[in-house]
């Protein structure tokens, strides 16, 4: 009788052992990392050559760059910027990209007349850009949309802060995107912070309408002149963002920006890869 008490007994707990280990199998199954894919925004660099600042964003850890127009680019290309390159130095470009095994798929555009926008969405389309991020002037949203759709390129309307931007409230920027099918978002969570916005209930507003993100953080609240900090020493409740985010099953690009001690903040993007890869999972 004892035998068969201790045969039920060694029974029962290997099934509590096997349920429990499956239990949380398929708990660390849910868990997995979501598909967003982080990267770097160039503009925290932007005191820097073009290639140089590549090399940095590299050493960071991530293999995703987002560029800017009106980036001086230096070293062999002086002081040209994205708009004003031939097409031999857009392959020279591009082979900088592929030897450090970095892909830029946006830069942020700025453009004041729809000659500058065509030429823009020309240079893009030679790069190799999957979309672009800017603030257009709303005159040429219509004509944007219609030649992002020619070129098979998504634009995303980003918000600069309450005052510096058309586009600083989601309803403005949703109100950009209504009925033009290739324009999108781009959601800033520090410039809605500045703004004095939550940024969880923003992105909940424009949910199914972001195509990337940029991170930073600050150190107050609702005011246009707070301080660029290091990501996760502000206020900004990143861990809340991204159970947002990943509610919404977003699955684009975020890109970090660091817009402090721009001659030397290297270590400081380093520690906020870090801490948005960690994040995101």
């Amino acid at each position: 009788m004892i035998i068969k008490k201790r045969k039920f007994y060694t029974f029962f707990l290997s099934f509590i052992f096997i349920s429990t280990f499956t239990f949380s199998c398929s708990n660390i199954k849910k868990e997995t990392p979501s598909n967003i894919k982080i990267g770097v925004a160039l503009y925290s660099f932007n005191k820097f050559s073009f290639v140089d600042a590549v090399e940095k964003a590299k050493s960071a850890n991530v293999n995703l760059v987002e560029g800017f127009s009106f980036h001086e680019l230096g070293g062999q290309f002086g002081t040209k910027k994205l708009l004003d390159l031939s097409d031999e130095e857009i392959g020279q470009l591009k082979k900088t990209l592929d030897s450090t095994k970095m892909t830029m798929p946006s830069i942020y555009a700025d453009a004041k007349t729809l000659e500058e926008w065509k030429h823009i969405f020309d240079q893009a389309k030679k790069i190799g850009l999957k979309f672009m991020v800017g603030e257009p002037d709303p005159q040429f949203l219509d004509d944007i949309n219609k030649m992002a759709g020619q070129y098979q390129m998504k634009f995303a309307i980003h918000e600069h802060a309450k005052g510096l931007s058309k586009y600083w409230h989601p309803d403005s920027a949703l109100a950009a995107i209504k009925d033009r099918e290739n324009l999108k978002i781009c959601a800033d969570i520090g410039h809605w912070v500045r703004s004095g916005l939550d940024p969880v209930e923003c992105l909940k507003k424009v949910e199914g309408n972001v195509i990337s993100v940029h991170v930073k953080d600050l150190d107050s609240f609702g005011n246009l002149n707070a301080t660029d900090v290091n990501i996760s020493t502000g206020i900004i409740d990143y861990p809340k963002i991204f159970e947002e985010l990943k509610r919404q099953q977003f699955d684009g690009y975020v890109f970090i920006e660091c817009e402090h001690d721009w001659e030397d903040n290297l270590k400081d993007v380093k520690e906020s890869v870090n801490y948005i890869t960690q994040v995101s999972k």
